[in-house]
C-alpha cells in the first residue's frame, strides 16, 4: 500500500505528484528544487545556497515521514553544469554522515525546473 506524504516546510507539488510517497518501509522522494518554501522563491544563487536548500527541503519532507536524513539509502543529484560538482559535494557531505554515506548518481542534465542549477531525490527506509 502506498501513502503520499506532505507537508508545508517543503515546497508544494506543483503539479500532479507527492513531495513524497511511502511504499512501505520505503519512501520516495520527489525532487526537490531550492526554493525556499517560506518565500517561494529560490534560497540564493549559488550552487551552495541552492544545494542546502534543495536537501533542507528533503530533510522536511522526511521529517514529515518520521525519518531523518541517516534513512537515506540512495539519492540522484541533477545538475545544469557538472563545473558545480565539487561545490555541490562539499555542501552534500555535511548532510550525511561519513561512514553511511547513501549511494549516489550525480548527473549533469539539459535544464532544471525554473532554471535551477540543482535538484535532488532521495530514497529512504524505515529501520
Amino acid at each position: 500500500m502506498k501513502k503520499s506524504i506532505a507537508t508545508d516546510k517543503a515546497p508544494g507539488a506543483i503539479g500532479p505528484y507527492s513531495q513524497a510517497v511511502a511504499a512501505d518501509p520505503f519512501i520516495f522522494t520527489s525532487g526537490q528544487l531550492p526554493i525556499d518554501p517560506a518565500t517561494g522563491k529560490f534560497a540564493g544563487m549559488s550552487i551552495e545556497e541552492q544545494t542546502r536548500q534543495s536537501l533542507e527541503n528533503i530533510s522536511a519532507v522526511l521529517r514529515a515521514a518520521g525519518l531523518s536524513m541517516d534513512a537515506i539509502v540512495k539519492t540522484t543529484v541533477f545538475l545544469s553544469d557538472m563545473e558545480n560538482f565539487a561545490a555541490m559535494n562539499k555542501i552534500y557531505a555535511e548532510f550525511f554522515s561519513e561512514g553511511s554515506y547513501p549511494a549516489r548518481s550525480a548527473v549533469e542534465v539539459a535544464r532544471l525546473p525554473k532554471d535551477a542549477l540543482v535538484e535532488i531525490e532521495a530514497v529512504a527506509v524505515k529501520a
